[in-house]
């Protein structure tokens, strides 16, 4: 062909890409430009959002040149001059099956590609060069000649054979040619670009998160949880957020800004959320509580999950992570420290002595900081010269008054240590024998980590923060820490926490761990947070059915407005005969005979309990999926038997799981998409006492409270105090429905014993404190033998 046929042919091919709407960007960098700033321009490419693919369409890449080699023509980008000068010889009618194919050259981005093209095109190919004996010999045998050459006239026109009609050549030399190649190279490059949006397209859903999800090796027999986690290789962990959205703590761990969150029983659900995301193609954020190293050090363990179904690293996971409860715990103490300095300064000190050390004198002049006026403003004073105050001003200013008997805030301490239970602090010689009978909690038990679980945003956890209540005055009036004047010290020591912690699961798919309130005397769940109006958030809820979902309906959906679509609930066989008559079990000693041999009617009998927390459930509205959770010792016949009784007890589903969680994960999935009417246990505006009694009639089967003059008392100091309105939040024993944890099954024919309640006025509940035992109730002094 001339070389004005050649360019015309090659003008209507670009036209026609521009036609279709292709949108492509030519990248062109500066000489100069450094490996950082190329990595740093390539970051901010794949950040923008109108950016929907940033590929190398020249295909000069070793990937690239690979695949070409080994035929996969479909999945490659090919050179640009090979790929125009295979379309020009079918544009011609070019004929290359069968045909004998000779290409001169050297350069690596023409002659390899070229000879692949053409063999994968069924032609015979001979490749040549500057130092190919007899090159006039090979070129005369051509049907097809390809001269790639930097080097002008290295191939002379008389070594083509005469009178080969059938003849095709391209030339490419480093010799400019009007009207030459280079129109075809940019043709080609588009072409190349509208194929990478069409393989992108065929693969891309609106809304469905692009995620590449490691393949689990299984081993048969499973190895340790260690092992397994080991095992895998984490995937760096920012993936898929903008770089100032994220907060980088090594490769496997980082903390999300909240500004990114502005654009939703541990194996379980880390299995189900792996089943879903990554089987199912949903999108599945799964939410965990930070695990306390009191359990982590203790017989249960850490909360990674186990086996397959794991948040890895998982010694990361169990133990420091990225420092919140670390930062929980400092907060906590230096609240319990800023109480004590109160009562002791007051009990030594003037009123004027007070004053002038929290308002000292600046250049001979006493002025008021912002938290100084806010406290005078609730105290109802309206001034802002500290010399104008008058002695009965100051005083009610300078002093808090505290009931040493009032303080309900403790230490804490992120292990069990049962020595530091009941101590005496205060018996050095400067604290003038002002001794103090004090105790420490388990950190995660701080109402600072209840705060962090149901705060919304930085305004409301400021609040929170300063509206929890430490203790009251012999007045009867509630301290709280903004009266103590550590609010803003605590939100300085908090400042990383309230951002979401973000790991992976075993196959790569995203779990946020944030939180982790003790499921006891605080509600038990991780923080709010959301995936966003496309996707979906699986959760769990700490300790037994009866409290996990309870606390979860009633105090996080109430606060975070968020209404659950389904409600997974595990059962395993062994727990089933436990429920009805089975042998005690002891950690870490081997499983008594009746739970790993069949037994039908333990089976049938203990689903007594199951049935009650399935009806439990269902009393909110909520669709309900039974997982039971199959050992190897379970036989078919048992795992069968509580999937037909669940349903007959009108689950939703009931599926067995063991070895995968595929058919939970289609069961949640079409549980989610059944109708649900979500409903709240009780109002909030009854009395203390009577949301106590509907929670204790209707979830734990109670016949009614009996509260003792301790917790009646301050139910009325609560209600007059204004936090009569507030949720409850049981601190009951998980080992069974009653109050008693030997009482198995459903008991029945009790009264709940409340032996006081305390309040969490930051985290925004009253817990009120059942007796474990009904022994542990003297009927004629109406108090407590034992310890809680």
């Amino acid at each position: 062909m001339a070389p004005e046929e050649i360019s015309a042919q090659i003008r209507a091919r670009l036209k026609n890409q521009v036609e279709i709407g292709t949108k492509a960007t030519d990248i062109k960098l500066p000489r100069t430009t450094t490996e950082s700033e190329v990595i740093k321009y390539i970051i901010s490419l794949n950040e923008d959002s109108t950016v929907h693919g940033f590929v190398d369409v020249d295909g000069l890449t070793s990937i690239s040149a690979g695949k070409l080699a080994r035929g996969d023509l479909n999945d490659c980008f090919i050179p640009c001059m090979p790929k125009g000068c295979l379309e020009l010889m079918k544009e011609t009618g070019v004929q290359i099956a069968r045909r004998h194919a000779v290409v001169v050259g050297c350069s690596k981005i023409v002659r390899a590609p070229m000879r692949d093209l053409l063999l994968w095109n069924n032609a015979t190919v001979t490749t040549c060069h500057s130092k190919t004996a007899n090159l006039d010999e090979e070129v005369n045998k051509g049907d097809i000649l390809v001269v790639a050459t930097g080097r002008p006239e290295m191939v002379k026109g008389e070594w083509i054979k005469p009178g080969n009609k059938k003849l095709w050549v391209m030339w490419h030399t480093t010799r400019p040619v009007p009207g030459g190649l280079g129109l075809m190279t940019v043709a080609m490059l588009m072409q190349s670009t509208v194929e990478s949006a069409k393989r992108f397209l065929e693969k891309f859903k609106p809304g469905k998160w692009m995620i590449q999800y490691n393949n689990l090796n299984l081993k048969t027999p499973v190895r340790s949880d260690i092992d397994i986690s080991r095992s895998c290789k984490p995937k760096p962990i920012g993936i898929g957020l903008l770089s100032e959205e994220v907060e980088l703590y090594g490769e496997t761990k980082a903390k999300v800004l909240l500004s990114a969150l502005e654009q939703g029983k541990s194996t379980t659900t880390i299995g189900l959320v792996q089943a879903l995301l990554a089987h199912l193609s949903q999108n599945f954020f799964m939410c965990v509580r930070q695990p306390s190293q009191g359990p982590t050090f203790g017989i249960k363990g850490g909360a990674a999950g186990g086996g397959y179904s794991q948040v890895i690293p998982m010694e990361e996971f169990n133990l420091h992570l990225t420092g919140d409860i670390h930062a929980i715990t400092v907060s906590n103490n230096l609240v319990a420290a800023a109480i004590d300095a109160q009562l002791f300064h007051e009990l030594t000190q003037t009123d004027k002595a007070i004053f002038t050390h929290l308002v000292p004198s600046v250049n001979g002049v006493r002025k008021f900081s912002d938290i100084h006026i806010q406290r005078l403003n609730r105290l109802g004073i309206d001034k802002t010269d500290s010399t104008t105050l008058t002695d009965e001003e100051i005083n009610r200013f300078a002093r808090l008054d505290i009931d040493p008997e009032t303080i309900a805030w403790q230490r804490v301490l992120n292990t069990n240590d049962r020595f530091l239970r009941k101590i005496t602090i205060g018996q050095a010689p400067t604290k003038k024998s002002h001794t103090q009978t004090v105790h420490f909690d388990i950190s995660v038990a701080s109402e600072i980590m209840a705060v962090l679980a149901l705060t919304t945003s930085l305004e409301d956890r400021r609040e929170r923060l300063g509206k929890m209540v430490v203790a009251s005055s012999k007045k009867g009036e509630p301290v709280s820490a903004e009266d103590l004047g550590v609010s803003g010290a605590l939100i300085v020591l908090m400042k990383d926490t309230i951002k979401p912690n973000l790991m992976q699961r075993l196959e790569g798919t995203p779990v946020f761990v944030h939180a982790g309130p003790f499921a006891n005397i605080t509600h038990g769940n991780s923080s709010i947070i959301l995936v966003g109006p496309e996707g979906f958030v699986v959760t769990e809820a700490g300790f037994g059915a009866d409290i996990g979902i309870e606390k979860f309906f009633n105090i996080k959906s109430q606060y975070s407005g968020l209404h659950p679509h389904v409600v997974v609930l595990v059962a395993t066989v062994s727990a089933l005969k436990m429920h009805r008559g089975g042998p005690m079990v002891t950690a870490g000693m081997p499983l008594p005979k009746a739970y790993i041999e069949e037994n039908l009617e333990l089976v049938e009998k203990g689903f007594s309990n199951l049935k009650k927390q399935t009806e439990n459930a269902r009393m909110f509205g909520i669709p309900v999926v039974v997982a039971v959770n199959a050992f190897k010792t379970d036989t078919e016949t048992e795992l069968d038997l509580i999937g037909c009784l669940s349903r007959e007890q009108r689950a939703f589903d009931a599926v067995k799981w063991g070895k995968g969680t595929l058919a939970l994960a289609q069961a949640v999935q079409r549980a989610g998409q059944a109708p649900s009417s979500f409903q709240l246990l009780y109002d909030l505006k009854l009395p203390v006492e009577d949301k106590i009694r509907i929670i204790a009639q209707k979830i734990y089967g109670a016949d009614n409270i009996e509260s003792l003059l301790k917790a009646q008392h301050k139910a009325e100091v609560y209600t007059k105090q204004g936090f009569g309105n507030l949720p409850i939040c049981m601190a009951k024993t998980h080992l069974s429905l009653s109050h008693n944890p030997e009482r198995k099954g459903v008991p029945t024919g009790f009264f709940l014993p409340i032996r006081d309640i305390h309040a969490s006025i930051g985290a925004g509940f009253l817990y009120p404190l059942p007796c474990f035992y009904d022994t542990d109730l003297d009927p004629e002094t109406e108090q407590v033998n034992g310890l809680f």
